[in-house]
């Protein structure tokens, strides 16, 4: 805890991480806003301090989380030509699960205000997945310029598929379940092989 009087550096992000751990270890029923600022080691107040309520917060994790996972998926067009498709594409999913796992996505279901605000806020613009699903469109474009997939690939169709598969999983996703990331592995593996498959010469580079 920090002595009183000296502040304490990106609080909001402590207490984020924190929030994980606790859901992570102890499941969404256990998310009090006591039991957050426990685990990050901060005052019992903190959270109050900076958020409305428990459901404010909720909804600032899991749009703070999106939000970062869009923000490394809008690198992926710079990557176009590089590596491989396959590992491209699996990169993005797995950044997916990494930073809005099936506990984060499903914590806003059982908060409806969160939920409302999440929907609102995703509606007016905030990156989440759709932001993914157009970065990697605008990554199959570059990658169809290069001769990497065919021409005739719906990259925007692809891309949805992508992203589709990996928001059932973390929406029916729960603590303990499998590892996801098989699934869409195989997905990844079943699109890059159909958009390569008219490419002469282009197995190497997609798979």
């Amino acid at each position: 805890m920090s002595p009183r009087g000296v502040a304490m550096p990106d609080v909001r992000e402590r207490l984020f991480a924190a929030a994980e751990r606790v859901l992570e270890r102890d499941g969404p029923g256990a998310l009090t806003s006591r039991a957050i600022t426990t685990e990050a080691g901060c005052a019992k107040g903190m959270l109050h301090a900076r958020f409305a309520g428990l459901d404010e917060f909720v909804a600032e994790l899991c749009l703070d989380r999106f939000a970062r996972t869009a923000r490394l998926a809008e690198e992926l067009p710079g990557l176009a030509g590089s590596g491989t498709v396959t590992a491209n594409l699996t990169g993005v999913a797995s950044a997916l699960f990494d930073s809005g796992g099936p506990v984060i996505a499903g914590l806003a279901m059982t908060r409806p205000a969160a939920a409302l605000r999440i929907r609102q806020e995703l509606e007016g613009g905030a990156p989440g997945f759709t932001a993914v699903q157009e970065a990697i469109a605008r990554y199959l474009d570059a990658e169809r310029r290069l001769g990497r997939i065919a021409e005739g690939t719906d990259t925007t169709a692809v891309a949805l598929a992508l992203v589709g598969a990996v928001h059932h999983l973390l929406m029916t996703g729960w603590p303990g379940a499998p590892d996801p990331r098989e699934q869409v592995d195989r997905l990844v593996a079943m699109l890059v092989s159909g958009a390569t498959g008219a490419v002469r010469g282009s197995a190497p580079a997609g798979e």
